[in-house]
């Protein structure tokens, strides 16, 4: 059992004011290497290139995450609610804390290119020979072994892993309030006291209140903002895509035996599939970035002027199509390529359904990896939220976005005169 320690810690938070550890354990967590490298990643990607002031890493999200569900679990110990089993509490605010211990730099984009998991690299944290898994093993020799079951979602009370991963979790209520807060927007904000007030534990699930189901519908419709203005935005998404191609490229090269005049052993390591967890350890967004600096100066000329795009922010445009055009979009790749342009690099199609970031889905919640929420009414009656609320019932599923197609403007400019002149008056080349 962690013991309390004699004098409370405190950070001093920007989003929750404050932030409280009086756990020895959590405070020891904090002050792992791998817990520290957290801050080493950006919370929001390439954000940075579109909201300026969204520099925050994943080390503040996770405190903030740890944050929300101690309020939560203190308020279930204050009102001595029967449902919430108190011997779960450490176990819950380590899996709050370490959710996203195994987050890579720009982590969504890696994670598509190299099919990697940050899911599992959070369990390989917790589990292998590392400085987190010696602490948690002060508490007992299986406790990181419950730890990672929480955030796998297999643990064995599913109330546990809804406080962390469910569609109205503890993260998401921490990244949406963080983000809108670093992004400079308002569409993130929502009463986060008046919707911890309104949770309840119930029969092994969390459940809200129906007196507080505005609040909630407010928090959906921060969720659906944010996710349509912030996530998705179109500027963003050219940054995204830079960067997947300059980690395409790397890997299409190395796999053809390209002699890169600069290379780390990390990334080597993530280019040949061989990653071990010291690597991955030291893979962070300062090496990245330091690798693409050196690469700007590779003979590769895309890899190059990718690395050179990304670093100094010469994004590519877009225009916006409003619905798929398979046919014209391949006779315009077979133009790219006839004019010495390289179709797979110089125009992208993009639709937004890739993120890990999502709106609300309605559902059964049986079996599901984030349960849908639940309101209980007077009569102890448990429905889904939407079915109670004409707001979220109009804003649910996915919202039926439009493709952008990015390309280097100076570069197809360059071969305008190669180009028809449907696809130039297309690009606004004319």
């Amino acid at each position: 059992m962690s013991r309390i320690m004699d004098e409370e810690k405190v950070f001093k938070d920007p989003v929750h004011k404050y932030i409280y550890v009086q756990d020895k354990l959590i405070w020891d967590l904090i002050n792992t290497k791998e817990f520290q490298r957290l801050r080493r990643i950006r919370q929001l990607g390439t954000s940075y290139l579109t909201f300026h002031g969204a520099e925050h890493s994943r080390f503040s999200h996770s405190l903030g995450v740890y944050e929300i569900t101690r309020k939560i679990i203190s308020q279930f110990e204050r009102s001595h609610y029967p449902d919430w089993p108190k011997e779960e509490k450490l176990v819950s605010l380590c899996a709050a804390l370490l959710h996203d211990l195994g987050h890579g730099p720009f982590s969504h984009s890696i994670e598509q290119v190299f099919e990697t998991d940050h899911e599992q690299w959070t369990c390989r944290f917790l589990l292998e020979d590392t400085e987190v898994n010696r602490v948690l093993r002060t508490i007992s020799d299986d406790f990181p072994e419950q730890v990672a079951s929480v955030i796998c979602k297999t643990y064995a009370k599913p109330i546990v892993v809804s406080l962390v991963s469910s569609q109205m979790d503890a993260d998401r209520m921490d990244y949406l309030l963080r983000d809108a807060y670093y992004t400079g927007v308002n569409y993130g904000t929502f009463d986060l006291d008046r919707i911890l007030r309104v949770l309840r534990p119930y029969r092994g699930r969390i459940v809200i209140k129906e007196s507080g189901m505005h609040a909630v519908e407010d928090y959906l419709m921060s969720r659906y903002q944010m996710y349509w203005q912030v996530y998705f935005h179109p500027v963003t998404r050219s940054s995204e895509i830079i960067l997947r191609q300059i980690f395409r490229r790397a890997k299409e090269l190395y796999v053809g035996g390209y002699p890169f005049q600069t290379m780390m052993r990390p990334f080597e390591s993530l280019l040949r599939g061989t990653l071990e967890i010291e690597d991955y350890f030291r893979l962070d967004e300062a090496m990245v970035q330091t690798i693409f600096m050196e690469w700007v100066s590779e003979e590769d000329t895309i890899l190059s002027d990718l690395c050179h795009r990304f670093l100094h922010r010469r994004l590519y445009k877009y225009i916006t199509e409003t619905e798929a055009d398979e046919a014209r979009w391949s006779t315009i790749r077979k133009e790219l390529e006839a004019a010495g342009l390289h179709p797979d690099y110089h125009l992208e199609i993009d639709f937004p359904y890739d993120l890990s970031y999502d709106v609300y889905r309605p559902g059964t919640g049986d079996g599901e990896e984030r349960p849908p929420i639940l309101m209980l009414d007077g009569q102890e009656q448990i429905a889904e939220i939407s079915a109670k609320s004409d707001i979220v019932t109009s804003i649910t599923g996915l919202h039926k976005g439009k493709y952008h197609l990015y390309f280097p403007e100076e570069l197809l400019r360059e071969k305008a005169q190669m180009l028809s002149n449907e696809t130039r008056a297309l690009f606004g080349l004319d």
